[in-house]
């Protein structure tokens, strides 16, 4: 009886490990999805933004028109984070444009493609924070003695990270609480 529990608890526990990475590696792709669909959706709202705004910066439009021209599947989270940041970067400045043009921030059609934008990133937001939830948890077990040994056994590797500059993303202003004596 005794060798049966020696031998049966080793090999449950090892096919619950090998389960949980599985569960996990699930967890990633299906929340890296989530973030794809989100990036295709605001790649997709790229050249409505251009339209709208061809009149005011011919400069901005064609920069976007070119990021968005020159944007691949790109292979790993590292390279697709820095395309989809430059793509950012370029809706940025279409934003600060609207700043400096207040017929075209008071345009209908370019407030209803800015709050779809924002809605867009917002997605993007809750997608990429469950996509970095589900690799933490990964890499943690890849990481955990003994559930390591299983992960070198199996070759499950630790995951990246997902980190984007979004466009609509709004720097923190500094606060200064210190008085000021006069």
């Amino acid at each position: 009886m005794t060798l049966v529990v020696l031998i049966v608890t080793p090999i449950a526990w090892i096919i619950s490990t090998y389960n949980k990475f599985i569960k996990y590696k699930n967890m990633i792709e299906e929340s890296w999805s989530g973030i794809d669909v989100a990036l295709k959706r605001r790649f997709n709202l790229i050249p409505n933004l251009i339209a709208a705004t061809r009149g005011y910066s011919k400069h901005e439009s064609d920069v976007l028109a070119r990021t968005a021209e020159t944007r691949s599947a790109a292979a790993g989270i590292s390279s697709r984070a820095e395309e989809e940041s430059r793509i950012s970067r370029s809706l940025s400045g279409i934003i600060a444009l609207a700043e400096a043009y207040p017929d075209l921030k008071a345009s209908s059609n370019f407030l209803a493609l800015h709050n779809s934008l924002d809605e867009i990133e917002e997605e993007i937001q809750q997608a990429r924070n469950r996509y970095n939830i589900a690799v933490r948890k990964f890499n943690t077990l890849v990481e955990s003695f003994p559930s390591s040994l299983i992960a070198r056994k199996f070759g499950f590797d630790r995951q990246k990270f997902f980190s984007l500059e979004l466009a609509t993303q709004r720097e923190m202003p500094e606060v200064n609480f210190t008085a000021t004596s006069s």
